[in-house]
């Protein structure tokens, strides 16, 4: 498989002086063209820095990463801003919303950012997103009108407007009940098997279960991965059990 994103030896530091640390000690990591990975570890370990290092959201402090060919150090800002708008999808564990928006304008807005000529092709895309995500009858209502899990769906809509090469989740399925995880987990199996690229920085092993790659992080490091063939939605438990064991070796 073709590697999407290449980081060589990425070093992120914060804080100044004294009080400056790395929270990336060196982390290399190769994220290949429709793989579905998660990132776990304890708080602080850097999980979501390296997520943020990784789409160019953060700028590094040392090595490199590259995205799809790009050393995204080397390209400009307006540059950087078209690759992420263009090539990868973002989905938080409370998704940004604008609340004097509804629901579909939220998820066409940054598409029309980036092309104000062909608004109603815009809509048509995120309506057909919105029924495959079955949330269509939440269109015209107020982000404060819909549930966690609805929210959620609206923020996968919207990631997947640029039809991206990789979404970026930052514990998707943090404040959400265990059924609407399961949920959106199921959505995240079907994008990823049309071939989008899936990274998650998730603390829920259950999630990280039904990917088919493992990365944990302690201590600003990379300190062991496990992998599992495509989940095909038969073999759950035996794969918790075996990430949960592995987080206990490793002190997760």
């Amino acid at each position: 498989m073709e590697k999407i994103i290449i980081g060589n030896h990425i070093v992120k530091a914060f804080g100044e002086g004294d009080e400056r640390r790395n929270v990336l000690e060196g982390v290399s990591v190769e994220i290949f063209d429709g793989e579905f990975v998660a990132v776990m570890g304890p708080s602080g370990s850097g999980k979501s820095t390296l997520m943020f290092a990784l789409s160019g959201i953060d700028g590094v402090d040392g090595g490199m990463v590259v995205f799809d060919g790009k050393d995204l150090s080397a390209v400009g800002e307006n540059e950087l801003s078209d690759i992420r708008r263009t090539k990868m999808g973002f989905i938080f564990q409370q998704p940004t919303m604008l609340k004097n928006l509804n629901i579909l304008d939220n998820i066409i807005l940054p598409s029309i950012r980036g092309n104000k000529k062909n608004t109603a092709e815009i809509s048509e895309k995120a309506r057909a997103l919105m029924k495959r995500v079955g949330i269509t009858e939440i269109e015209a209502r107020d982000t404060t009108q819909v549930s966690g899990g609805q929210l959620q769906r609206a923020g996968i809509c919207r990631a997947l407007m640029s039809s991206p090469k990789i979404i970026f989740g930052d514990e998707p399925t943090g404040a959400l009940n265990s059924k609407s995880a399961d949920e959106i987990m199921d959505i995240f199996s079907e994008i990823n098997a049309d071939g989008t690229a899936i990274m998650l920085v998730t603390h829920d092993a259950k999630v990280a279960a039904r990917t088919e790659r493992i990365l944990f992080m302690r201590d600003g490091k990379i300190v062991s991965e496990l992998k599992f063939p495509k989940f095909n939605g038969t073999d759950i438990e035996r794969r918790i059990e075996e990430v949960t064991a592995k987080m206990l070796e490793i002190g997760i």
